[in-house]
């Protein structure tokens, strides 16, 4: 069983700040690709950010410059600082786990966390 649990959504005014992070547990051998996904209501979900075991990231044109992300392999945890938050940002944020397991390769999903970016 391996569980992905996310934190750290909110209400925040425009221009603000919010920390979202995503733990996994479970039988897992390793950990390869995190990233950080939202869903805005209406619309399709899109990929925000990236990171790879070895600490390379990516990000969504839309929030360069505006959010990182970044990972600690020893508490298998990502984690995606937003600053300058703005409206447009408002989405359901799912995080991602791309990992090895007794089974073989898989990937999870988060249960989702509410950003609301009010203006």
């Amino acid at each position: 069983q391996v569980q992905l649990v996310e934190s750290g959504g909110g209400l925040v005014q425009a221009g603000g700040s919010l920390r979202l992070s995503c733990a996994v547990s479970g039988s897992i051998f390793s950990i390869n690709a995190m990233g950080w996904y939202r869903q805005a209501p209406g619309k399709q979900r899109e990929l925000v950010s990236t990171i790879t075991s070895g600490g390379s990231t990516n990000y969504a044109d839309s929030v360069k410059g505006r959010f990182t992300i970044s990972r600690d392999n020893a508490k298998n945890t990502v984690y995606l600082q937003m600053n300058s938050l703005k409206p447009e940002d408002t989405a359901v944020y799912y995080c991602r786990a791309d990992f090895r397991a007794p089974w073989g390769p898989d990937e999870y999903w988060g249960q989702g966390t509410q950003v609301t970016v009010s203006s």
